[in-house]
C-alpha cells in the first residue's frame, strides 16, 4: 500500500506557506526567532499538525535543510520554525546573511507518518526501494540519519543512496545489523521560484 502524504494542500496553501517561510527568515534577521503566527487566521488545513522540513537552496545549491520527522506542530507553525532554523542553526553552514536572500529558493517536504520497513537484510531494503518516491530513516546504535525524497535527484542508484544514508548517521558504508532500524515516508514537497 503506497503511502501518501498527512495532508493535501491547495496551490494557493502552498504559496502562503512558502511565504511564511520566507517572512520567518527575514524576520529572524532581526528578532533572531522564528516568525510566532496567530493559528486561528489559517485554514484548517494549515493548523494541523505535520512534520515538515524546510529546504534552503542558494545557486542550485544546498544551503540549510531542518525539519522534524515528527508532526507535533500546527503545519504553519512547525514551517515558520523549520525556515528559521535551515537559515540560522543548521550546523553545516554559517547563518544566512540577508544579502543572501534574493538568491534563495525555498522548498518544503510535508511528510507522511513514518512507516516501519520489515526488512532481515540489506538485500532486502533495496528491493523494497522505490527511488523517487520513498525517505528514510534509520537508526542504529544510538545513530540516526534520514534522507528525504528528494535526494534521489542527487544519489539515483539505491545501493549509493544507503551507503550515503548509513556515513551521514556515522555508520560504515556497508553495516547492517539484526538491530538496525529502518522507517519509510513520503512528502508532499513544493518550492518557489
Amino acid at each position: 500500500m503506497p503511502l501518501l502524504p498527512s495532508i493535501d494542500l491547495s496551490a494557493a496553501q502552498q504559496r502562503e506557506l512558502l511565504a511564511i517561510a520566507r517572512r520567518s527568515i527575514v524576520e529572524g534577521f532581526s528578532s533572531a526567532a522564528p516568525l510566532r503566527l496567530q493559528l486561528a487566521t489559517f485554514a484548517a488545513a494549515l493548523r494541523e499538525p505535520a512534520a515538515v522540513f524546510v529546504t534552503l537552496n542558494q545557486n542550485g545549491e544546498l544551503r540549510g535543510c531542518i525539519g522534524s520527522l515528527q508532526a507535533r506542530d500546527p503545519l504553519v507553525q512547525a514551517v515558520a520554525d523549520a525556515g528559521f532554523s535551515s537559515a540560522f542553526r543548521d550546523p553545516r553552514f554559517e547563518p544566512l546573511q540577508a544579502a543572501d536572500m534574493d538568491q534563495i529558493q525555498i522548498e518544503i517536504s510535508v511528510l507522511s507518518a513514518l512507516r516501519t520497513c520489515a526488512v532481515d537484510s540489506r538485500a532486502d531494503l533495496l528491493q523494497s526501494l522505490r527511488p523517487g518516491i520513498d525517505g528514510l530513516l534509520i537508526e542504529d546504535q544510538d545513530r540516526r540519519a534520514t534522507f528525504l525524497p528528494k535526494v534521489w535527484d542527487k544519489i539515483p542508484d539505491p545501493e549509493v543512496f544507503i551507503e550515503q544514508l548509513l556515513l551521514k548517521a556515522g555508520l560504515p558504508a556497508g553495516h547492517w545489523s539484526e538491530a538496525i532500524q529502518v522507517q519509510r515516508y513520503t512528502t508532499l514537497t513544493f518550492a518557489d521560484n
